[in-house]
């Protein structure tokens, strides 16, 4: 095994922190897979080799989440952003109207996607609170004519995370999930569709993950490209064009060592730990350090905070650099500091966080 002290905190908000333990298998595994001759990299995605990895990612991810009979499970690419745009195509008929509820800039991306394509209505937001809340659930009203009902689970620039999903209204309700998937256990079945990106909880860059009923996913338009629809994929196992092969590999030694850590209970619990080191010394700092989300919507995978100017902000990201704390600066569209604290990264590094802000606040407050 490879020596934490030697790898930088890495609080990067995506692509991020992986298991270090993922890392040293795909080392050892990297030139000669499953003694092959060769890496997976490598291999046809038609062969045997790399189907039996393809479908024990799949198989466990279902098994980590509980997804109930009748849903399915796709590797596709693009990213979320390309699911913006794939979700209006696939399901927003033109006697329809596509729900959004509008908590923070992602939310608001998938809004621009589909409005290109059909109908949109915003059906809840908190844009009057600077999106630092979450909504309640009792906010969010579909339209009668509603296709679908889209949530965005956890902002990541905002740093704010549902803590109660809204309850189905007789809609189908799609849920990003991209920053904080498999970091607690959920009830899939609320949920028609459910999409993520891979980059934070689930493995490298390069592939996104769609769980959604077979229904859904069966029925796609034929006046869209083939590649866009839900049913190609669907009806071909998500290998109907060459995958992201290496991704959907990491992907599936992140589930194995999901897995072997307890599960998603035992995730949840130091996820919770971790963001209470974070946000005990923000709210014990007397102020010096402000965290930006309402409390009742603080997010357990990005705890994001201010200091009390810039100039103050810009000494504790240069000071954080030299002691290698690395990805404490908020994203551009917001400013401040942001620590992004998903699986992977260790509750040993959210603790020296700690350690650091109360030192910093020591020689500066």
């Amino acid at each position: 095994m490879g020596n934490q002290q030697q790898r930088a905190y890495n609080f990067n908000a995506g692509p991020a922190a992986l298991p270090l333990e993922v890392l040293e298998r795909a080392q050892a595994e990297f030139v000669d897979f499953r003694n092959q001759g060769m890496s997976i990299m490598e291999m046809s995605h038609r062969g045997a080799v790399y189907e039996q990895v393809h479908n024990e990612a799949k198989l466990l991810l279902k098994q980590l989440l509980q997804v109930p009979d009748g849903y399915d499970v796709l590797f596709l690419q693009g990213g979320a952003s390309t699911q913006f745009a794939m979700i209006p195509m696939n399901l927003l008929t033109p006697d329809k109207v596509g729900g959004y509820v509008i908590s923070g800039a992602w939310a608001n991306k998938a809004l621009q996607e589909a409005a290109l394509i059909g109908e949109t209505k915003v059906v809840a937001s908190t844009e009057g609170d600077a999106y630092m809340r979450m909504p309640q659930p009792h906010e969010i009203v579909a339209p009668e004519n509603a296709a679908y009902v889209h949530l965005t689970s956890n902002e990541t620039i905002e740093g704010t995370q549902f803590a109660q999903y809204p309850t189905r209204q007789d809609v189908p309700l799609i849920m990003d999930m991209s920053s904080d998937i498999l970091s607690r256990p959920i009830d899939v079945s609320q949920f028609d569709l459910i999409y993520a990106g891979a980059q934070k909880n689930l493995g490298p860059s390069g592939v996104t993950v769609v769980i959604a009923k077979e229904e859904l996913l069966a029925n796609s338009p034929k006046t869209i490209p083939t590649i866009m629809r839900y049913s190609t994929h669907f009806k071909n196992n998500s290998l109907y064009n060459t995958p992201p092969s290496f991704s959907v590999y990491m992907v599936n030694l992140v589930l194995q060592w999901i897995q072997a850590q307890g599960g998603l209970a035992a995730v949840e619990r130091n996820n919770q730990a971790k963001a209470q080191l974070l946000y005990h010394a923000i709210d014990e700092s007397g102020g010096f350090f402000r965290g930006c989300a309402h409390k009742d919507s603080r997010s357990l995978m990005n705890v994001t905070f201010r200091l009390g100017n810039e100039e103050l902000e810009k000494a504790f990201i240069k000071q954080a650099d030299q002691a290698g704390f690395i990805g404490l600066k908020g994203h551009r569209s917001v400013g401040g500091l942001r620590a992004s604290i998903y699986n992977a990264v260790p509750y040993e590094n959210c603790d020296a966080l700690a350690q650091f802000m109360r030192q910093f606040q020591q020689q500066n407050g």
